[in-house]
């Protein structure tokens, strides 16, 4: 994988973009300081290329890490067949004791049950799968950070638009599927572009949007390129910890740097990370750290990334640059 080299504009446009996937250009200029129309092609150019991007998703459902076997000449027929399932929102191809990681979100715990037996259990080339039912998220993605503005930018970012004092205190069903189905796609689709597309009000696609924002229901997020982020290397780690460790613990792992999602399971790994590092050597150097910090716990299992498949609404290619929609 080649290093793509950022410039400090884009590095500064992207840290803003993270902080508020929705903000407008002219917004943003202050705080990075380029002006509106120069950050709009900037944008325009890096989405383009596949170095970001920026989705919008649902965080209701029942969500679950699967790792997978596979027979070895079926290893690409199932790697297709998932980064198209809508079912998988990851996908990761992975050294270790399995071949595939995949995220998956289900309507409920019935709903994954369903999914496991019978669409991923008799999927040709699928050997074995091993389910780890996530029971609390302790920290996603979407807060993670490339730490490029100062102090002083950060104060002039814009706040995403609170609810209208006047708009329906719940968002109608065929509202809800318009917005999450035009955000999956462009989590920066205007509201006048989803309500053409939709035939509903602008006022009510944008009320709609506040309102799922502050509710929880609708996250944003702006995803980059593991090749320009700085952090090349990528890797999951499986935690065993007594209750009581991981409890004191939570607070901390939702600040180291490195960590890019966090969350429990109901499985024999109680705790789950994925994590984002410079070298590979750090791989080792996190696992004593993190047990370091965690008296009691045990890493139990571990898995690099060799490469991204899927990466929400991405295809991801061999340099981890999206190459297309799932």
């Amino acid at each position: 994988m080649q290093t793509i080299a950022l410039d400090p504009v884009d590095r500064r446009l992207l840290h803003a973009l993270q902080i508020e996937p929705r903000a407008s250009w002219n917004a943003l200029a202050r705080v990075v300081g380029v002006d509106a129309r120069t950050l709009a092609r900037r944008w325009a150019r890096l989405d383009a290329e596949g170095v970001a991007w920026i989705t919008g998703h649902t965080m209701r459902g029942q969500t679950a890490l699967i790792e997978i076997e596979c027979d070895l000449p079926g290893i690409r027929g199932v790697i297709d067949e998932l980064s198209h399932d809508p079912a998988v929102f990851v996908l990761d191809s992975s050294a270790g004791s399995r071949d595939l990681l995949a995220l998956v979100r289900a309507a409920d715990l019935s709903a994954l049950a369903t999914y496991s037996i019978d669409r991923l259990a008799r999927l040709p080339g699928v050997r074995a799968i091993r389910t780890h039912v996530m029971n609390e998220m302790l920290l996603d993605a979407s807060s993670w950070r490339l730490r490029e503005l100062t102090p002083a930018q950060l104060a002039l970012m814009p706040q995403p638009g609170a609810p209208r004092a006047r708009s329906a205190r719940q968002v109608a069903d065929d509202v809800e599927e318009a917005i999450l189905a035009a955000l999956w796609a462009d989590g920066r689709t205007p509201v006048a572009e989803i309500a053409e597309r939709s035939g509903i009000s602008p006022q009510r696609i944008s009320d709609g949007i506040a309102i799922m924002r502050q509710d929880g229901t609708l996250r944003l997020r702006t995803d980059i390129a593991r090749a320009a982020s700085g952090w090349p290397v990528y890797a999951w780690y499986f935690v065993e910890a007594p209750s009581r460790v991981l409890e004191a613990a939570k607070g901390t792992i939702t600040t180291v740097p490195e960590v890019r999602l966090a969350f429990t399971t109901a499985s024999r790994y109680n705790l789950v990370l994925a994590v984002w590092l410079r070298r590979l050597s750090d791989v080792n150097r996190f696992e004593i750290a993190l047990e370091n910090a965690m008296t009691g716990a045990r890493i139990a299992d571990r898995a690099v990334v060799l490469r991204i498949e899927k990466h929400l609404s991405r295809i991801v290619g061999p340099e981890t640059l999206a190459v297309g929609p799932a």
